[in-house]
Protein backbone atom coordinates (compact mmCIF):
# COMPACT_ATOMS: atom_id res chain seq x y z
CA UNK A 1 0.00 0.00 0.00
CA UNK A 2 1.18 3.11 -0.93
CA UNK A 3 2.28 5.67 2.07
CA UNK A 4 3.21 9.37 1.86
CA UNK A 5 5.56 8.60 4.82
CA UNK A 6 7.37 5.90 3.31
CA UNK A 7 11.17 6.01 1.57
CA UNK A 8 9.89 4.89 -1.54
CA UNK A 9 6.98 8.18 -1.74
CA UNK A 10 9.96 10.04 -0.86
CA UNK A 11 12.46 9.03 -3.03
CA UNK A 12 9.83 9.11 -5.87
CA UNK A 13 8.84 13.16 -4.89
CA UNK A 14 12.63 14.07 -4.81
CA UNK A 15 13.26 12.66 -8.22
CA UNK A 16 9.86 14.82 -9.24
CA UNK A 17 11.38 17.67 -7.46
CA UNK A 18 14.38 17.22 -9.15
CA UNK A 19 13.24 16.64 -12.90
CA UNK A 20 10.80 19.65 -12.26
CA UNK A 21 13.71 22.34 -11.29
CA UNK A 22 15.44 20.66 -14.35
CA UNK A 23 12.65 21.12 -16.67
CA UNK A 24 11.98 24.88 -14.87
CA UNK A 25 16.06 25.67 -15.55
CA UNK A 26 16.03 24.47 -19.21
CA UNK A 27 12.48 26.35 -20.15
CA UNK A 28 14.02 29.54 -18.31
CA UNK A 29 17.34 29.47 -20.62
CA UNK A 30 15.41 28.68 -23.59
CA UNK A 31 12.95 31.70 -23.22
CA UNK A 32 15.90 34.24 -22.14
CA UNK A 33 17.62 32.93 -25.60
CA UNK A 34 14.47 33.46 -27.64
CA UNK A 35 14.33 37.09 -26.11
CA UNK A 36 17.44 37.90 -26.62
CA UNK A 37 16.66 37.58 -30.05
CA UNK A 38 15.06 40.97 -30.24
CA UNK A 39 17.26 43.67 -29.28
CA UNK A 40 15.37 44.85 -26.75
CA UNK A 41 16.24 42.37 -24.53
CA UNK A 42 20.27 41.82 -25.10
CA UNK A 43 22.05 43.98 -23.09
CA UNK A 44 26.31 44.47 -23.81
CA UNK A 45 27.95 45.11 -20.37
CA UNK A 46 31.20 44.97 -21.76
CA UNK A 47 33.02 48.49 -20.54
CA UNK A 48 33.64 49.80 -24.67
CA UNK A 49 30.54 48.09 -25.69
CA UNK A 50 32.15 45.34 -27.99
CA UNK A 51 29.32 43.35 -28.54
CA UNK A 52 27.08 45.85 -29.86
CA UNK A 53 26.42 48.11 -33.13
CA UNK A 54 26.20 51.44 -33.21
CA UNK A 55 23.20 53.65 -33.58
CA UNK A 56 24.55 54.88 -36.65
CA UNK A 57 25.12 51.11 -38.34
CA UNK A 58 21.12 49.92 -37.07
CA UNK A 59 19.75 52.94 -38.53
CA UNK A 60 21.69 52.38 -41.97
CA UNK A 61 20.36 48.46 -41.58
CA UNK A 62 16.95 49.23 -41.06
CA UNK A 63 17.00 51.36 -43.86
CA UNK A 64 18.17 48.88 -46.74
CA UNK A 65 16.07 48.02 -49.53
CA UNK A 66 18.08 45.15 -50.96
CA UNK A 67 19.79 41.86 -49.18
CA UNK A 68 23.07 41.64 -49.10
CA UNK A 69 25.31 38.37 -48.36
CA UNK A 70 28.56 38.26 -46.48
CA UNK A 71 31.03 35.52 -47.83
CA UNK A 72 34.60 35.10 -46.14
CA UNK A 73 37.17 33.06 -46.60
CA UNK A 74 39.03 33.46 -43.29
CA UNK A 75 39.84 30.16 -41.32
CA UNK A 76 39.57 30.22 -37.23
CA UNK A 77 42.44 27.38 -37.54
CA UNK A 78 45.07 29.47 -39.53
CA UNK A 79 48.94 28.86 -38.61
CA UNK A 80 49.17 33.23 -39.18
CA UNK A 81 47.41 34.26 -35.15
CA UNK A 82 46.59 37.42 -36.77
CA UNK A 83 43.94 35.54 -39.72
CA UNK A 84 42.72 33.12 -36.34
CA UNK A 85 42.03 36.41 -34.63
CA UNK A 86 40.31 38.21 -37.37
CA UNK A 87 38.21 35.32 -37.79
CA UNK A 88 37.19 35.36 -34.18
CA UNK A 89 36.38 39.23 -34.49
CA UNK A 90 34.62 38.72 -37.55
CA UNK A 91 32.71 36.52 -36.09
CA UNK A 92 30.93 38.13 -33.74
CA UNK A 93 30.66 41.27 -35.57
CA UNK A 94 28.40 39.44 -38.51
CA UNK A 95 26.34 37.95 -36.10
CA UNK A 96 25.70 41.45 -34.54
CA UNK A 97 24.73 42.65 -38.41
CA UNK A 98 22.34 39.51 -38.96
CA UNK A 99 20.49 40.10 -35.40
CA UNK A 100 19.96 44.05 -36.49
CA UNK A 101 18.54 43.18 -39.71
CA UNK A 102 16.30 40.47 -39.10
CA UNK A 103 13.43 42.30 -38.81
CA UNK A 104 13.90 44.41 -42.20
CA UNK A 105 12.17 41.92 -44.61
CA UNK A 106 13.93 43.81 -47.93
CA UNK A 107 17.32 44.07 -46.35
CA UNK A 108 18.09 41.06 -44.27
CA UNK A 109 22.17 40.70 -44.26
CA UNK A 110 23.32 36.59 -44.05
CA UNK A 111 26.72 35.74 -43.49
CA UNK A 112 28.95 32.63 -44.29
CA UNK A 113 32.42 31.36 -43.90
CA UNK A 114 33.58 28.68 -46.25
CA UNK A 115 36.80 27.30 -47.16
CA UNK A 116 37.36 27.56 -50.56
CA UNK A 117 39.58 24.46 -50.63
CA UNK A 118 36.66 22.23 -48.79
CA UNK A 119 33.83 24.15 -50.30
CA UNK A 120 35.67 24.62 -53.94
CA UNK A 121 32.44 24.58 -56.05
CA UNK A 122 30.63 27.08 -53.71
CA UNK A 123 33.79 29.34 -53.89
CA UNK A 124 34.23 29.09 -57.78
CA UNK A 125 30.49 29.83 -58.37
CA UNK A 126 31.21 32.94 -56.20
CA UNK A 127 34.36 33.49 -58.16
CA UNK A 128 36.81 33.27 -54.67
CA UNK A 129 40.21 31.63 -55.72
CA UNK A 130 42.09 32.81 -52.53
CA UNK A 131 41.74 32.71 -48.98
CA UNK A 132 41.19 35.70 -46.27
CA UNK A 133 39.08 37.59 -48.38
CA UNK A 134 35.73 39.28 -47.36
CA UNK A 135 33.08 39.34 -49.72
CA UNK A 136 29.69 41.11 -50.09
CA UNK A 137 27.39 40.50 -52.60
CA UNK A 138 24.14 42.52 -53.31
CA UNK A 139 22.45 41.51 -56.90
CA UNK A 140 25.10 41.54 -59.57
CA UNK A 141 27.02 44.35 -57.22
CA UNK A 142 30.01 42.52 -55.51
CA UNK A 143 32.88 44.26 -53.48
CA UNK A 144 35.97 43.24 -51.35
CA UNK A 145 36.90 44.16 -47.95
CA UNK A 146 40.57 44.31 -47.42
CA UNK A 147 41.65 42.82 -43.97
CA UNK A 148 43.91 45.91 -43.55
CA UNK A 149 40.92 48.19 -43.52
CA UNK A 150 39.35 45.85 -40.10
CA UNK A 151 42.56 47.35 -37.94
CA UNK A 152 43.87 50.62 -37.22
CA UNK A 153 47.77 50.06 -36.86
CA UNK A 154 50.36 51.59 -35.55
CA UNK A 155 54.33 50.43 -35.26
CA UNK A 156 52.71 47.22 -37.28
CA UNK A 157 50.83 46.47 -34.11
CA UNK A 158 47.01 45.95 -34.37
CA UNK A 159 45.86 48.96 -32.01
CA UNK A 160 42.01 49.08 -32.32
CA UNK A 161 39.74 47.05 -34.37
CA UNK A 162 37.76 48.87 -37.24
CA UNK A 163 35.48 46.24 -38.91
CA UNK A 164 32.22 47.92 -38.56
CA UNK A 165 32.94 50.67 -39.75
CA UNK A 166 34.46 49.26 -43.12
CA UNK A 167 31.83 47.19 -43.36
CA UNK A 168 28.96 49.21 -42.66
CA UNK A 169 30.50 51.62 -45.17
CA UNK A 170 30.34 48.07 -47.73
CA UNK A 171 27.47 47.40 -47.18
CA UNK A 172 25.88 50.78 -48.14
CA UNK A 173 28.40 51.12 -51.41
CA UNK A 174 27.16 47.53 -52.55
CA UNK A 175 23.55 48.08 -52.21
CA UNK A 176 22.98 51.24 -53.41
CA UNK A 177 22.58 50.79 -57.26
CA UNK A 178 24.15 53.44 -58.23
CA UNK A 179 27.90 52.71 -58.78
CA UNK A 180 30.62 55.03 -58.68
CA UNK A 181 31.78 55.46 -62.71
CA UNK A 182 35.76 55.70 -63.38
CA UNK A 183 36.01 57.17 -66.97
CA UNK A 184 39.93 56.27 -68.66
CA UNK A 185 40.85 58.76 -70.99
CA UNK A 186 41.90 56.97 -74.35
CA UNK A 187 43.37 58.21 -77.75
CA UNK A 188 46.25 59.53 -76.45
CA UNK A 189 48.37 56.29 -76.16
CA UNK A 190 46.90 56.03 -72.34
CA UNK A 191 46.85 52.50 -70.51
CA UNK A 192 44.37 51.17 -71.38
CA UNK A 193 41.58 48.75 -68.49
CA UNK A 194 40.54 46.44 -71.59
CA UNK A 195 44.15 45.52 -72.08
CA UNK A 196 46.07 42.28 -70.91
CA UNK A 197 49.31 43.28 -71.74
CA UNK A 198 52.05 42.61 -68.58
CA UNK A 199 53.74 46.71 -69.27
CA UNK A 200 51.18 48.07 -71.16
CA UNK A 201 47.99 46.77 -69.68
CA UNK A 202 45.70 47.37 -67.22
CA UNK A 203 43.18 44.91 -66.79
CA UNK A 204 44.66 44.01 -63.71
CA UNK A 205 43.61 47.30 -62.12
CA UNK A 206 39.96 46.72 -63.69
CA UNK A 207 39.74 43.56 -61.76
CA UNK A 208 40.24 44.92 -58.95
CA UNK A 209 37.88 48.26 -59.29
CA UNK A 210 35.23 45.84 -60.20
CA UNK A 211 35.59 44.20 -57.20
CA UNK A 212 35.06 47.34 -55.21
CA UNK A 213 31.94 47.77 -56.86
CA UNK A 214 33.16 51.17 -59.58
CA UNK A 215 31.75 51.12 -62.89
CA UNK A 216 34.82 51.35 -65.81
CA UNK A 217 34.12 53.04 -69.14
CA UNK A 218 36.56 54.54 -71.81
CA UNK A 219 36.57 58.40 -72.43
CA UNK A 220 37.86 59.84 -75.70
CA UNK A 221 38.52 63.59 -75.32
CA UNK A 222 37.43 66.16 -76.57
CA UNK A 223 34.44 65.14 -76.92
CA UNK A 224 30.92 67.59 -77.18
CA UNK A 225 29.88 68.59 -74.11
CA UNK A 226 33.15 67.57 -72.69
CA UNK A 227 33.38 64.60 -69.66
CA UNK A 228 30.03 63.24 -69.08
CA UNK A 229 27.91 63.98 -66.63
CA UNK A 230 27.70 60.92 -64.52
CA UNK A 231 31.79 60.93 -64.14
CA UNK A 232 32.73 60.40 -60.54
CA UNK A 233 36.28 60.11 -61.68
CA UNK A 234 38.73 60.75 -64.51
CA UNK A 235 41.60 59.02 -65.07
CA UNK A 236 44.27 59.60 -67.46
CA UNK A 237 47.23 56.83 -67.13
CA UNK A 238 50.59 57.87 -68.80
CA UNK A 239 49.89 59.74 -71.94
CA UNK A 240 52.05 59.31 -74.88
CA UNK A 241 51.68 63.01 -75.95
CA UNK A 242 50.98 65.94 -75.42
CA UNK A 243 47.07 66.96 -74.88
CA UNK A 244 45.56 69.38 -77.44
CA UNK A 245 44.49 72.51 -75.92
CA UNK A 246 40.26 71.87 -76.20
CA UNK A 247 40.93 68.51 -74.34
CA UNK A 248 42.64 70.35 -71.79
CA UNK A 249 40.01 73.08 -71.30
CA UNK A 250 37.39 70.25 -71.34
CA UNK A 251 39.47 68.93 -68.08
CA UNK A 252 39.46 72.15 -66.04
CA UNK A 253 36.39 72.91 -66.78
CA UNK A 254 35.42 69.74 -65.33
CA UNK A 255 37.41 70.32 -62.21
CA UNK A 256 36.47 73.39 -61.13
CA UNK A 257 33.02 74.32 -62.51
CA UNK A 258 31.49 70.59 -61.61
CA UNK A 259 33.86 69.74 -58.82
CA UNK A 260 35.60 67.16 -60.89
CA UNK A 261 38.22 64.29 -59.64
CA UNK A 262 41.20 63.52 -61.80
CA UNK A 263 44.18 61.26 -61.22
CA UNK A 264 47.14 61.82 -63.61
CA UNK A 265 49.86 59.12 -64.07
CA UNK A 266 53.15 60.74 -65.84
CA UNK A 267 55.30 59.01 -68.56
CA UNK A 268 58.79 60.15 -67.55
CA UNK A 269 59.98 62.17 -70.76
CA UNK A 270 56.52 62.74 -72.70
CA UNK A 271 54.65 66.22 -72.50
CA UNK A 272 51.47 65.69 -71.47
CA UNK A 273 50.06 69.03 -72.76
CA UNK A 274 48.24 69.64 -68.99
CA UNK A 275 50.18 72.16 -67.65
CA UNK A 276 47.52 75.42 -67.17
CA UNK A 277 45.58 72.48 -65.41
CA UNK A 278 48.25 71.89 -63.22
CA UNK A 279 49.14 75.10 -62.57
CA UNK A 280 45.62 76.10 -61.33
CA UNK A 281 45.89 73.43 -58.83
CA UNK A 282 49.01 74.64 -57.09
CA UNK A 283 51.07 71.11 -58.40
CA UNK A 284 54.79 71.34 -60.73
CA UNK A 285 55.71 67.99 -62.65
CA UNK A 286 59.25 68.46 -63.26
CA UNK A 287 60.64 67.31 -66.68
CA UNK A 288 63.58 65.46 -64.93
CA UNK A 289 64.92 61.80 -64.85
CA UNK A 290 64.69 60.66 -60.65
CA UNK A 291 67.94 59.11 -60.11
CA UNK A 292 69.27 57.96 -56.74
CA UNK A 293 73.19 56.95 -55.43
CA UNK A 294 71.78 54.97 -52.68
CA UNK A 295 71.86 51.17 -53.43
CA UNK A 296 69.30 50.43 -50.49
CA UNK A 297 66.77 52.81 -53.16
CA UNK A 298 66.65 50.04 -56.13
CA UNK A 299 65.46 46.44 -56.11
CA UNK A 300 67.86 43.73 -57.56
CA UNK A 301 65.71 44.29 -61.14
CA UNK A 302 66.20 48.31 -60.71
CA UNK A 303 62.75 49.45 -59.73
CA UNK A 304 63.04 52.33 -57.68
CA UNK A 305 62.17 51.75 -53.96
CA UNK A 306 59.93 54.46 -52.70
CA UNK A 307 59.49 54.67 -48.62
CA UNK A 308 58.63 58.34 -47.49
CA UNK A 309 55.24 59.02 -47.06
CA UNK A 310 53.22 61.96 -45.37
CA UNK A 311 50.12 61.54 -43.42
CA UNK A 312 46.77 61.45 -45.37
CA UNK A 313 44.29 59.27 -46.55
CA UNK A 314 45.51 57.90 -49.29
CA UNK A 315 49.23 56.93 -47.64
CA UNK A 316 47.51 55.55 -44.19
CA UNK A 317 47.79 51.76 -45.16
CA UNK A 318 51.05 52.38 -46.09
CA UNK A 319 52.37 53.82 -43.00
CA UNK A 320 50.67 51.38 -41.18
CA UNK A 321 51.95 48.46 -42.58
CA UNK A 322 55.35 49.95 -43.90
CA UNK A 323 54.49 49.27 -47.74
CA UNK A 324 56.98 50.71 -49.89
CA UNK A 325 56.04 51.40 -53.81
CA UNK A 326 58.31 50.00 -56.70
CA UNK A 327 57.96 51.82 -59.45
CA UNK A 328 59.77 52.52 -62.55
CA UNK A 329 61.27 55.91 -64.09
CA UNK A 330 59.80 58.31 -62.93
CA UNK A 331 59.62 62.51 -62.54
CA UNK A 332 59.44 64.73 -59.77
CA UNK A 333 56.38 66.41 -58.52
CA UNK A 334 56.13 68.62 -56.13
CA UNK A 335 53.84 72.10 -55.08
CA UNK A 336 54.17 74.80 -57.68
CA UNK A 337 56.55 77.65 -55.80
CA UNK A 338 54.85 80.41 -57.21
CA UNK A 339 51.35 79.27 -56.33
CA UNK A 340 49.41 82.22 -54.85
CA UNK A 341 48.95 81.23 -51.06
CA UNK A 342 44.97 80.91 -50.23
CA UNK A 343 41.76 80.61 -52.00
CA UNK A 344 41.15 77.54 -49.90
CA UNK A 345 43.67 75.60 -52.03
CA UNK A 346 45.66 72.11 -49.86
CA UNK A 347 48.30 71.31 -51.85
CA UNK A 348 50.58 67.65 -49.89
CA UNK A 349 53.11 65.46 -51.65
CA UNK A 350 52.44 62.04 -50.59
CA UNK A 351 55.12 60.28 -51.47
CA UNK A 352 58.80 60.93 -51.84
CA UNK A 353 62.17 60.08 -52.39
CA UNK A 354 65.29 59.42 -49.75
CA UNK A 355 67.27 62.38 -49.76
CA UNK A 356 70.12 60.82 -51.44
CA UNK A 357 67.65 61.05 -55.31
CA UNK A 358 68.11 63.89 -57.66
CA UNK A 359 66.30 64.93 -60.96
CA UNK A 360 68.66 64.55 -63.62
CA UNK A 361 68.28 67.48 -66.38
CA UNK A 362 69.57 66.13 -68.86
CA UNK A 363 68.58 62.77 -68.80
CA UNK A 364 68.03 62.24 -72.95
CA UNK A 365 72.25 63.13 -73.24
CA UNK A 366 73.95 59.22 -72.48
CA UNK A 367 76.51 59.96 -70.25
CA UNK A 368 77.96 58.80 -66.43
CA UNK A 369 75.01 59.11 -63.84
CA UNK A 370 76.02 61.63 -61.25
CA UNK A 371 74.66 64.36 -59.57
CA UNK A 372 75.37 68.34 -61.42
CA UNK A 373 74.93 70.55 -58.56
CA UNK A 374 73.48 74.01 -60.18
CA UNK A 375 71.82 72.03 -62.87
CA UNK A 376 69.83 69.08 -61.94
CA UNK A 377 66.97 69.25 -59.30
CA UNK A 378 67.82 68.69 -55.68
CA UNK A 379 65.59 68.46 -52.46
CA UNK A 380 65.56 71.58 -50.22
CA UNK A 381 65.83 72.03 -46.51
CA UNK A 382 63.69 74.83 -46.96
CA UNK A 383 61.24 73.44 -48.58
CA UNK A 384 58.40 70.19 -47.59
CA UNK A 385 59.24 67.02 -48.24
CA UNK A 386 62.77 68.44 -46.57
CA UNK A 387 65.60 67.67 -48.90
CA UNK A 388 63.37 64.66 -50.61
CA UNK A 389 61.53 64.89 -54.22
CA UNK A 390 58.24 64.37 -54.56
CA UNK A 391 56.61 61.74 -56.70
CA UNK A 392 53.13 61.52 -55.16
CA UNK A 393 50.97 65.05 -54.92
CA UNK A 394 47.32 65.67 -54.61
CA UNK A 395 45.76 69.11 -54.35
CA UNK A 396 41.92 69.86 -53.53
CA UNK A 397 40.32 73.11 -53.30
CA UNK A 398 37.98 73.50 -49.71
CA UNK A 399 35.26 76.23 -50.09
CA UNK A 400 33.94 78.06 -46.92
CA UNK A 401 30.27 79.01 -46.60
CA UNK A 402 30.22 82.14 -45.14
CA UNK A 403 30.69 82.84 -41.97
CA UNK A 404 30.09 78.96 -41.04
CA UNK A 405 32.57 76.50 -38.85
CA UNK A 406 32.94 73.78 -42.04
CA UNK A 407 34.10 73.67 -45.79
CA UNK A 408 32.78 71.97 -48.61
CA UNK A 409 35.36 69.86 -50.74
CA UNK A 410 34.87 71.33 -53.87
CA UNK A 411 37.52 69.29 -56.54
CA UNK A 412 40.38 67.12 -56.20
CA UNK A 413 43.52 65.69 -58.12
CA UNK A 414 46.41 63.51 -57.89
CA UNK A 415 49.18 63.75 -59.95
CA UNK A 416 51.88 60.94 -59.80
CA UNK A 417 55.45 61.05 -61.64
CA UNK A 418 55.57 57.58 -63.03
CA UNK A 419 53.20 55.54 -65.34
CA UNK A 420 54.13 52.33 -64.82
CA UNK A 421 52.94 52.38 -60.88
CA UNK A 422 49.37 50.25 -61.94
CA UNK A 423 50.69 48.77 -64.91
CA UNK A 424 49.99 44.51 -65.08
CA UNK A 425 53.61 43.34 -63.38
CA UNK A 426 52.81 46.23 -61.03
CA UNK A 427 50.04 46.28 -59.33
CA UNK A 428 50.25 42.72 -57.27
CA UNK A 429 52.63 44.71 -55.22
CA UNK A 430 51.09 45.38 -52.05
CA UNK A 431 52.16 49.47 -51.80
CA UNK A 432 51.53 50.26 -55.42
CA UNK A 433 47.95 48.75 -55.17
CA UNK A 434 46.97 50.32 -51.80
CA UNK A 435 48.55 54.07 -53.03
CA UNK A 436 46.18 54.47 -55.86
CA UNK A 437 42.90 52.17 -54.75
CA UNK A 438 43.26 54.34 -51.54
CA UNK A 439 43.59 57.50 -54.36
CA UNK A 440 40.35 56.46 -55.85
CA UNK A 441 38.79 56.05 -52.50
CA UNK A 442 40.12 59.79 -51.74
CA UNK A 443 39.32 61.20 -54.78
CA UNK A 444 35.52 60.11 -55.20
CA UNK A 445 35.23 60.59 -51.29
CA UNK A 446 34.87 56.99 -50.39
CA UNK A 447 36.86 57.94 -47.94
CA UNK A 448 34.48 59.69 -45.90
CA UNK A 449 34.59 57.94 -42.35
CA UNK A 450 31.86 56.72 -40.62
CA UNK A 451 30.77 58.58 -37.19
CA UNK A 452 31.67 54.97 -35.75
CA UNK A 453 34.14 54.70 -33.08
CA UNK A 454 36.61 52.12 -33.53
CA UNK A 455 36.54 49.37 -30.91
CA UNK A 456 40.40 49.02 -28.67
CA UNK A 457 41.78 46.09 -28.62
CA UNK A 458 42.09 45.04 -25.30
CA UNK A 459 45.37 43.15 -24.14
CA UNK A 460 46.38 41.25 -20.81
CA UNK A 461 49.69 39.77 -20.56
CA UNK A 462 51.10 37.98 -17.28
CA UNK A 463 54.65 38.38 -16.48
CA UNK A 464 55.35 35.15 -14.38
CA UNK A 465 59.20 33.14 -13.72
CA UNK A 466 59.49 29.83 -14.28
CA UNK A 467 58.69 29.17 -10.68
CA UNK A 468 55.64 31.03 -10.47
CA UNK A 469 54.62 29.02 -13.99
CA UNK A 470 54.79 26.17 -12.16
CA UNK A 471 52.88 27.19 -9.23
CA UNK A 472 50.26 28.47 -11.59
CA UNK A 473 50.46 25.29 -13.59
CA UNK A 474 50.23 22.92 -10.37
CA UNK A 475 47.00 25.04 -9.07
CA UNK A 476 45.09 24.40 -12.16
CA UNK A 477 46.03 20.46 -12.58
CA UNK A 478 45.40 19.79 -9.16
CA UNK A 479 44.50 22.24 -6.53
CA UNK A 480 41.20 23.10 -8.33
CA UNK A 481 39.88 19.29 -8.93
CA UNK A 482 40.89 18.52 -5.36
CA UNK A 483 38.87 21.32 -3.99
CA UNK A 484 36.19 20.19 -5.91
CA UNK A 485 36.08 16.62 -4.96
CA UNK A 486 36.34 17.89 -1.35
CA UNK A 487 33.33 19.91 -1.58
CA UNK A 488 31.53 16.95 -3.13
CA UNK A 489 32.26 15.11 -0.51
CA UNK A 490 31.21 17.33 2.39
CA UNK A 491 27.93 17.74 0.30
CA UNK A 492 27.86 13.99 0.51
CA UNK A 493 28.12 13.17 4.11
CA UNK A 494 26.02 16.16 5.25
CA UNK A 495 23.48 14.66 3.31
CA UNK A 496 23.74 11.55 4.33
CA UNK A 497 23.85 12.82 8.16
Amino acid sequence: MFSPDSFRAARWLRSCNLLLQALLFVSLFSGLNYLARSYAWRFDLTAQQLHSLSPETRAYLAGLQRPVRIVVTLSENDENPEIAQAYRDLRGLLREYSYASQNNPNGPITAEFIDIYRQHHIAGQLGLAEPNTILLLCGEARQQVALSDLYGVSERERKDFRGEQALTAAILSVSNPARKKIYFLTGNGELRPDDVDPARGLSGLASELKLRNYAIELLALPAPGGVPEDADLVIAATPQGRYDPHTQEQLRDYLSLREGRLIVLCASGIAHGLDDLFYDWGILVDDVLVRDSAASSYTDNGDLIVRHFAPHPITRTLIDYRLPLRIGAARSVRPDPGRSIGGGLEVSVLAATAPTAWGEVSYRQRGPMGYNPGIDLKGQPNLAPADRLGLVAASERVQARGNLPFSVRSGRIVVIGTGDLVANHRIATPGNQSLFLNAVKWSIDRDAQLNIPPRPIERFQLSLDQRELLKLRSLLVFALPLATAALGLIVYWSRRN
